[in-house]
């Protein structure tokens, strides 16, 4: 009978293995074809994506603020009054229904306080100042007629009940005026009105105009200064 010889394992654990420093690197199509390859050092890294989102982000951010600022300066232009209003609380569709009440010549804009007191700083509406705090809206108004121009707020502000949405300041011709001095601002008289104070004070005394023309400032003042003048130089040469 022939005899089948079997060899048994060995107890002794295998030798620990030792990479050869010989070893050539594997090659591009066995780093493919090895679906384990846990070698993250052979694979080509991309940058990714979302790197560089941040600095897009922060370049769309200052852009908008200068825009901002240059919106507020473009209002500006020929403006006879700039004043805050206290938005907190009002709804999207209230703005809108406020701006459709507002006259042509009169701009509602909502703005950081700092990006309009940039757009402000060094110049005569900078009285705003005190305004700077709170979540504010800003009036422009582009008319000598200030009391037409505040009215319809006055009135959205009754109709929906918003007392705590008040004016939170304004600059009329380089003064600023509180909460609590606003009743002045819209109780000025309109330029009809002064055009018929001047016309009953000139059948008076010369005096009469002088108390005509201390009204807040209007493009006439200049002019009705220069006319008490020369009323005054000819009542002098008369006596």
């Amino acid at each position: 009978m022939e005899a089948n010889l079997f060899t048994l394992p060995s107890s002794r654990p295998p030798p620990p293995y030792t990479p050869s420093t010989t070893a050539t690197t594997l090659s591009l199509k066995s780093h493919f074809n090895n679906l384990f390859i846990t070698d993250t050092t052979q694979r080509r890294k991309f940058p990714s994506k979302t790197q560089n989102l941040p600095k897009i982000q922060a370049a769309i951010t200052r852009n908008k603020k200068e825009e901002t600022v240059e919106k507020v300066k473009q209002e500006l232009e020929n403006c006879h009054l700039l004043a805050g209003i206290s938005y907190k609380g009002l709804t999207v569709k209230q703005f809108q229904e406020l701006r459709t009440q507002l006259p042509e010549n009169t701009k509602l804009l909502v703005a950081k306080n700092t990006l309009v007191f940039k757009a402000i700083e060094g110049t005569k509406w900078e009285a705003l100042k005190p305004c700077m705090q709170g979540m504010n809206a800003w009036l422009f108004v582009h008319s000598e007629e200030i009391p037409a121009a505040l009215k319809p707020y006055r009135t959205f502000q009754k109709e929906k009940k918003l007392e705590s949405n008040d004016f939170t300041g304004a600059v009329f011709e380089g003064k600023f005026y509180g909460p609590e001095e606003f009743k002045a601002l819209e109780n000025l008289p309109t330029r009809d009105e002064i055009y018929a104070n001047l016309l009953g004070s000139l059948k008076g005394p010369a005096s009469a105009v002088v108390g005509t023309i201390q009204a807040p400032a209007r493009d006439l003042v200049m002019v009705l200064k220069a006319y008490c003048k020369k009323l005054e130089e000819e009542s002098g040469v008369g006596q």
